[in-house]
């Protein structure tokens, strides 16, 4: 299974990324907002640390504006990095319409505030490049949000749909143990929470020891 960070944050990326466990990065315009940067100096600096799939996100609600967004963002992207974008998409039927445009245009996209195995369908015929279900919301509403990949998991891999499962709106690292059981193709995950995942307290409790032990062998 695939990591992105999700954040905007330039620090925590180019931290984290060094770590060699970073697959990608997703963004949208709160986290941006909290970077302290512009769009574009964000933008420019995350594509030189990480590698991978960047997910940007539109604002618009019309497909033609969302289409233009898109678009805009690809041209002002230096053409090396632009194979790594990847645009978020609202799931609505405008959505729908622009992930189809797009699609037809080589632009990769990631449909996103999926909460249905019905809305994920739609989007990988849309042609989306991933979808986004946002399990920590639908557990926050009494729902389990894991059935919901369990869900889409199972119709994509009956019709060998290439549209790729990216788990969102993680709450803590159990979340990601599942979606990697289950199958899911990508995790992407707060700072945070990347950081649980390392940490245990008998990793902790095993070096406290051994430097004691390697003290009294010194002496």
């Amino acid at each position: 299974m695939k990591l992105f960070l999700d954040t905007a944050d330039l620090n925590e990326i180019r931290e984290l990324a060094s770590w060699g466990v970073i697959d990608g990065v997703t963004t949208n315009p709160t986290l941006l907002a909290k970077s302290g940067f512009s769009f574009q100096e964000v933008l420019a600096q995350i594509f030189t640390i990480v590698d991978g799939p960047i997910s940007l996100e539109v604002i618009s609600e019309k497909a033609d504006d969302m289409v233009n967004e898109a678009q805009g963002i690809v041209k002002k992207t230096p053409e090396k990095y632009r194979k790594n974008i990847a645009i978020k998409i609202p799931m609505t039927p405008e959505g729908l319409k622009a992930v189809r445009i797009l699609t037809r245009e080589g632009i990769h996209t990631n449909v996103t505030l999926v909460f249905s195995a019905n809305q994920a369908l739609l989007a990988a015929k849309a042609g989306a490049t991933y979808v986004s279900p946002f399990i920590g919301r639908l557990d926050d509403n009494g729902q389990d949000g894991m059935v919901l990949i369990e869900e889409i998991m199972d119709i994509f891999n009956n019709y060998d749909i290439e549209t790729e499962v990216i788990v969102a709106s993680i709450r803590h690292p159990i979340h990601v143990i599942d979606a990697a059981r289950i199958g899911a193709d990508i995790a992407t995950v707060p700072p945070e929470i990347l950081r649980k995942m390392a940490k245990h307290p008998l990793t902790d409790n095993g070096i406290k020891s051994f430097l004691k032990d390697w003290e009294k062998v010194k002496k």
